[in-house]
């Protein structure tokens, strides 16, 4: 036994060492050529500047701005990157106190945008297409961790979004709408507003650059005060009614190949029919003009020329025409993903310009706004599709493994309740076991990623403790479906049903010990003595697991290791090498010892055993001779859960039915045996 709890002790000794990435490794997780710039707030967020020292987004550390309650009770902390546009550059996962992370499910995120409808799971019947959901597959069948991480991500981008990149739309802007046909002229959109059109004359400008360097720069606006200066006219040639008023039939074609290409662009038509004009002379084209800004709602609006050749109506004044003839015309592109909604009022505004000074002259600007209203009826307002509740999809996902499960489930209890005798003198009854065995293995543990755990009660624990809620148990309800099954097995037969049929990894151990057999491996054969004194064992890992969730909770995810299930079940085995070792050990050790971990260590096992005290009956019947002469269910019991006079300790039995099968059995009962032979005993 000394032997033993040293060889324990070496393998959890590399597991022990496993850290946590700390957040001052944050930095260490910005990706080349991107740097880590000053804090903006107290809340984990900084700017993310590129090798230039330009700022071009920001990182954030999840757990100061969104400290969502994980799974087991503590928060998940997620290093996120986004850029300026609200767009996901990286995701990585920092530190964690949860089950069932694998790897593949951050990466999903890249490229994708705070803009976009994000749900973790599959669509329901493959209906993805047109839904305008984006799904991120769970890897893990969508379980409670993932499902809170996701939440977690966009709590954290969403209010960071909101403070600092306010011109990010939170969703699906308005566009126009392709299907609406109404028959317009150039007079019809004049007369309506649709275009728009502002006119400052020279006086205009000589007021505005009045008491500065620049008020005398001006000779033409002081020869004519009355002339124009900038005539500006703008219109939005997104809905197609417009754009075919505005353009000729050949600029109309040209327009709707570009847009076929660039389908989330909102083009704009800006044009001067006076002095001024609309970008400088060293201005390039396809690039933002360097006189034309525009906003809406208070934040800027990025806007770039489209380098689209004008053809316009033959219908427009001959100024309009004669200014595309002069260049002092643009169709400027805008991405409506960006935040700009065609649909609701924004403003753009021209730069006029002077210059005070021959050699190396000072430039002064004045904006001149316009703005600018485009009738809705034009456009489809969209209305972000909105998911489901967190439960409400988590159950929805679930849906065909939980018609599995849950009859499954209902099997077992009617006839475990209703026909136990006649199923435990089944012959069949061990290659049945072994069937449903292999079934807990394959499909509630690794294709349905239902292995019970330590950290579930322990997340309750902690969360009543927090005073926070509860609703993150709802988020994997097939656990939930066999936590409850667990619960009500309590009050029917004790700790048996969930630690004898539906614990995976006891299950894994139980095929360890046939395969054994098999071999005639000998076996260990723990004395009595030290076989009590090693149950209590797994009372004392519990205790120490409760009193890491009070006193230490930011441990309870590496104290919580003890547990082998995350390796064996929940990961596949892919994980570090010492915890590969250490859940192979158990398995190895129940070849030799039958369920070594599940008798002695397992803390979800003790707290099975503490909620079997809820049992209301003695459910395997027992006999006078019970113990006293027959011993044969006692030496036949591989839990050692009957004592020397017979009694069932149900604290310690796993529902194997085979004392069960030995006391209904007229062949294998002793007493049965000896009652029958002393019918045949013919008085003399």
């Amino acid at each position: 036994m000394r032997g033993f709890l040293i060889l324990l002790l070496l393998l959890l000794a590399p597991i022990a060492r496993a850290e946590p990435l700390s957040v001052e490794d944050v930095p260490a997780h910005v990706f080349a050529p991107m740097m880590l710039g000053e804090a903006v707030n107290d809340q984990g967020v900084h700017a993310l500047l590129n090798a230039g020292g330009g700022h071009v987004g920001y990182a954030i550390t999840t757990q100061p701005i969104a400290p969502l309650p994980g799974f087991s009770g503590a928060a998940i902390n997620i290093h996120v990157v986004l850029d300026l546009q609200g767009q996901f550059l990286d995701v990585k996962l920092l530190e964690r106190n949860e089950t069932s992370f694998v790897s593949g499910f951050f990466e999903q995120y890249r490229g994708l945008s705070i803009s976009d409808s994000l749900v973790v799971g599959t669509p329901y019947g493959g209906g993805a297409e047109g839904s305008g959901l984006v799904y991120l597959d769970g890897v893990t069948k969508a379980t409670a961790s993932v499902r809170i991480a996701h939440e977690t991500i966009l709590a954290a981008s969403l209010a960071v979004a909101r403070e600092k990149m306010g011109g990010v739309s939170a969703g699906p802007p308005a566009f126009p709408n392709p299907d609406y046909e109404e028959p317009l002229t150039w007079a019809d959109l004049i007369a309506q507003g649709i275009v728009t059109r502002q006119t400052w004359t020279n006086a205009d400008l000589d007021a505005a650059f009045a008491g500065t360097l620049w008020s005398d720069d001006d000779a033409i606006a002081r020869a004519a005060p009355d002339q124009p200066y900038l005539d500006l006219w703008v219109v939005d040639l997104g809905p197609p009614a417009v754009a075919r008023a505005v353009l000729s039939e050949d600029g109309y074609r040209d327009l709707q190949a570009f847009l076929e290409i660039a389908g989330h662009d909102e083009p704009i038509l800006v044009i001067d029919t006076a002095r001024h004009g609309l970008v400088s002379a060293d201005f390039v084209r396809n690039t933002a003009p360097n006189w034309i800004a525009a906003a809406q709602g208070g934040f800027p609006i990025s806007l770039r020329d489209a380098d689209l050749l004008i053809e316009l109506n033959a219908e427009l004044p001959d100024a309009l025409h004669e200014a595309v003839d002069f260049g002092q015309a643009l169709i400027l592109r805008t991405d409506r993903r960006l935040g700009f909604d065609p649909s609701q009022p924004w403003t753009l505004s021209v730069s006029a310009v002077r210059e005070h000074g021959v050699f190396q002259p000072e430039i002064g600007t004045v904006a001149l706004p316009l703005d600018i209203g485009t009738a809705p009826r034009f456009f489809t307002a969209v209305t972000a599709p909105q998911p489901m509740p967190a439960w409400l999809e988590a159950l929805r996902g679930r849906a065909v493994d939980l018609a599995i499960l849950i009859p499954s489930l209902l099997l077992v209890f009617l006839a475990f309740q209703l026909r136990l005798p006649a199923l435990s003198a089944l012959p069949a009854l061990p290659a049945l076991r072994l069937g449903l065995l292999a079934g807990v293995v394959g499909f509630v543990g690794w294709w349905g990623q239902g292995q019970l755990s330590i950290v579930t009660p322990l997340g309750v624990l902690q969360a009543a403790l927090a005073g926070g809620g509860f609703g993150f148990l709802v988020y994997d309800p097939f656990s939930l479906a066999l936590w409850a099954a667990a619960i009500l097995g309590f009050v029917l037969w004790g700790r048996g049903l969930f630690c004898g049929w539906l614990c995976p990894f006891g299950a894994l151990q139980e095929f360890a010990s046939k395969l054994a057999a098999w071999l005639r491996i000998p076996q260990i054969t723990v004395p009595p003595a030290w076989d009590a004194r090693l149950k209590w064992v797994k009372y004392g890992v519990l205790a120490a697991l409760v009193g890491t969730a009070i006193w230490a909770p930011a441990q309870i995810d590496l104290v919580a290791e003890v547990e082998p299930f995350k390796t064996a079940i929940t990961t596949y085995f892919l994980r570090d090498w010492s915890y590969v070792v250490y859940a192979l050990f158990w398995i190895f050790l129940s070849m030799v010892l039958f369920k070594g971990f599940c008798r002695y260590v397992c803390p979800l096992g003790a707290l099975m055993a503490i909620g079997g005290l809820l049992r209301r009956r003695d459910w395997i019947a027992r006999r006078a001779d019970c113990g006293s002469p027959c011993q044969l269910c006692r030496v036949k019991c591989h839990y050692g859960a009957i004592d020397r006079a017979g009694a069932v300790q149900y604290s310690e039995c796993f529902q194997c039915l085979d004392c069960v099968a030995i006391h209904e059995s007229p062949t294998r009962c002793v007493p049965l045996i000896l009652a029958e032979k002393r019918k045949r005993v013919v008085p003399a």
